[in-house]
């Protein structure tokens, strides 16, 4: 079992470091260091006794023969979601819409951009690093939030191609 203070030395450890999350499992605890915001630095611990429940989600139910409207509507949503292209982040960091924070953003819903064309910046270990567009169209949706943490290869922004 971790005492405090090695439970103390962690987060201080956490909030000076890029780790947003850490978990922790022995026979008799489990504990989750985890940010409650990733660009705040604040740290919240989570400790899970072995005794606790586990909660296991219900049975998915089966589809319905007939569709509703609305379940017609969103699998339109979808084939049409699954025809557009996808700009990817290319490293893990934090997602800007703009270079600064009075800047307006690179791009908007419905702005038209070229192969090259400056989508966002994403900040990785103190570098900033314009994210271009590799594609030429119309950006129809944007997925990522400004100030968000993200992955290697999540989509960011939803482009219909010219």
């Amino acid at each position: 079992m971790l005492t405090i203070e090695e439970i103390k030395a962690l987060i201080k450890e956490m909030d000076s470091s890029s780790i947003s999350e850490l978990k922790f499992e022995s026979d008799d605890a489990k504990v989750t260091l985890r940010k409650a915001d990733a660009f705040a630095g604040k740290t919240v611990v989570q400790a899970i006794p072995e005794s606790a429940p586990i909660q296991v989600p219900a049975q998915p139910q089966p589809f319905a023969q007939q569709s509703a409207p609305e379940e017609q509507t969103v699998n339109a949503d979808k084939a049409e979601e699954a025809s557009l292209h996808r700009i990817t982040a290319p490293m893990v960091g934090t997602f800007y819409s703009s270079s600064s924070p009075d800047a307006d953003a690179f791009v908007q819903k419905g702005s038209k951009i070229d192969k090259k064309s400056v989508v966002c910046i994403i900040e990785a270990m103190k570098l900033f690093n314009e994210i271009e567009a590799d594609c030429k169209g119309t950006i129809v949706d944007i997925l990522a939030e400004d100030g968000q943490l993200v992955e290697y290869g999540q989509p960011l922004f939803l482009v219909r191609e010219d």
